[in-house]
């Protein structure tokens, strides 16, 4: 358990650092310990407007966020959270290359 807590706290370390400096100061107030009972309602709020995309405003991105705010507090989820970011990383890595890669070879 200890692992993919470590785990999940490098990825929010690594979120904290590619956003802005506004998003970046609200992810590390909402990290804190004392910052719970803000968090899981707003994790829970998130996965709502997540479910509910198809209307204007809310969006799928709402799910992701609302499954990493409350994977902080919930261990069950935080294997299936790391999971999910290592291949999404991953992928988004491969497709990036490889949109290079083929803008690089039409120029």
């Amino acid at each position: 358990m200890a692992k993919s807590s470590a785990r999940l706290n490098r990825q929010f370390d690594r979120l904290e650092r590619r956003v802005p400096n506004f998003a970046s100061g609200w992810l590390a107030w909402i990290r804190r310990p004392q910052a719970r009972w803000v968090r899981i309602p707003v994790g829970f709020l998130l996965l709502l407007g997540g479910v509910f995309s198809f209307l204007p405003v809310l969006g799928i991105w709402m799910l992701p966020l609302g499954l990493l705010l409350l994977a902080l507090d919930l261990v069950f989820l935080q294997g299936p959270v790391n999971t999910a970011i290592l291949r999404g990383s991953r992928k988004w890595a491969t497709w990036s290359r490889a949109r290079r890669d083929r803008n690089a070879a039409q120029h």
